[in-house]
């Protein structure tokens, strides 16, 4: 049902978007839509706050001690999910209006996690001598808008795979900090 209705909203929008189309797009009656959600914003909101948690997990399980490879390695993740699943992605990424005040709440919490997450990337690699960022918040939302904008342009069939767009995105990231080797001790 999930699947079904990201489907649907990517490909007309959440307000055009009608039951019927998701039920239709599941292969069900337009009843059983209610069965398991009470709405169709209920399914918005779960599809929405299926995507920001794994966005958040994506870039929360990066692990290592160098903060250009932390970083580089999220990106990629980040990049190539949104090329990957860029149906829901764009869904998850521009429907948020649609969202109620208590569940768009909850998803803008998990987007701050995001936003944090990132920010403390480039602060670290900013403190480590690895990265020449002039303004963190600015950085960070640029690495964000670049990773996040994959999932309304990219089409698998016109050269790249996600994974080649996660590993370009990477190396432009980190060209955008201008990551360098960090200093030698001493």
């Amino acid at each position: 049902m999930l699947i079904a209705a990201a489907a649907a909203f990517s490909v007309r929008g959440y307000h055009a978007t009608t039951t019927r189309d998701i039920a239709a797009q599941a292969g069900m009656s337009p009843a059983a839509v209610y069965i398991h959600y009470r709405s169709k914003e209920e399914l918005l909101f779960q599809i929405s706050r299926i995507g920001h948690t794994t966005s958040l997990s994506l870039l929360t399980s990066v692990t290592g001690d160098d903060p250009a490879t932390r970083l580089a390695s999220a990106v990629r993740a980040f990049a190539t999910w949104h090329a990957e699943y860029r149906v829901t992605a764009r869904v998850v990424q521009y429907e948020l209006s649609a969202l109620t005040p208590e569940h768009l709440a909850e998803v803008v919490e998990l987007r701050r996690r995001i936003e944090g997450s990132v920010r403390d990337m480039v602060e670290e690699g900013v403190a480590a001598g690895v990265f020449d960022v002039p303004e963190v918040r600015g950085a960070t939302l640029a690495v964000l808008s670049l990773c996040i904008d994959v999932a309304r342009w990219f089409q698998p069939d016109r050269g790249r795979t996600p994974a080649e767009i996660g590993d370009l995105y990477a190396d432009l990231v980190l060209r955008m900090v201008g990551a360098r080797t960090a200093p030698q001790a001493g």
